[in-house]
């Protein structure tokens, strides 16, 4: 083994072996984020893996017994890159709910929120920061989200799912803004979009745990990724702040800034 000395005193130590420009880049980018988020006008959250544990759709595919099926449709998606509103049709075909299904799954199910939610979205309501979900799952299921959470339900942006007469399934309504994604009009950006042209918001942070969340800045003038119930690396690598605990943005916001003038 080949032993090297390196010097003891912090002057000594070069740059590369110290903080290097990049660690120094990246802080500030973080320290950026931190800003914006403590000014916040309106912020976003993405709703499955993020306010809530799990994924509205898998539980309810479990609840209609086709689970698996619908893993294999969703994998086979992602594998292939499919568009996310071709994706969303293949896995409601094969789960065909009907309307008294969807309406005794939401009885019956209580919303998994994700530890430290509830705090958080008081402390925004108490800053007066609106909060919105956009989600690309589906309201029937977010409604009882927003319910527990004290968040209005004009203030959900997600799906719809189509029952004809007799109340079986007749698709989704694809003029959703949240029914596709991959661009700026559609998805999350275009929600966030409308936000800040209906009311004038100056200040929108997007959070969430997926691409589709991460893609939404800009026009968001922050995305902040989460890892508290899944990380998935490639948003945390696009992600100038990235926590797993909803502690740390609710602590964030007791920063005051003029300390830092």
């Amino acid at each position: 083994m080949i032993r090297v000395a390196l010097p003891t005193s912090a002057a000594a130590i070069p740059r590369s072996i110290s903080t290097s420009a990049s660690e120094t880049i990246s802080k500030n980018q973080e320290e950026e984020i931190r800003r914006i988020w403590r000014k916040a006008e309106a912020v976003c959250f993405d709703v499955d893996s993020t306010v809530c544990q799990d994924e509205g759709i898998d539980e309810l595919a479990a609840y209609l017994g086709v689970g698996e099926a619908v893993a294999n449709v969703t994998r086979t998606a992602m594998n292939g890159n499919a568009r996310f509103r071709d994706a969303l049709a293949a896995r409601l075909q094969v789960m065909k709910p009907n309307n008294q299904q969807l309406e005794q799954f939401v009885n019956i199910t209580k919303p998994k929120l994700t530890v430290g939610i509830r705090e958080l979205v008081g402390r925004l309501h108490a800053r007066g920061t609106h909060v919105y979900l956009v989600s690309g799952g589906f309201r029937r299921l977010i409604l009882p989200v927003a319910e527990l959470l004290g968040i209005e339900k004009s203030r959900i942006y997600a799906n719809e799912i189509l029952f004809d007469k007799q109340g079986n399934y007749h698709g989704f309504d694809t003029s959703e803004l949240t029914s596709d994604s991959g661009s700026k009009e559609t998805g999350k950006p275009a929600v966030i979009a409308l936000l800040k042209k209906k009311f004038q918001y100056k200040t929108v942070v997007m959070v969430g745990d997926g691409a589709t969340d991460a893609e939404a800045a800009p026009p968001a003038d922050a995305f902040i990724g989460f890892g508290g119930n899944v990380v998935r690396e490639g948003v945390k690598a696009r992600a100038k702040w990235y926590v797993t605990d909803f502690d740390v943005l609710r602590k964030d916001l007791e920063h005051d800034d003029s300390d830092d003038e």
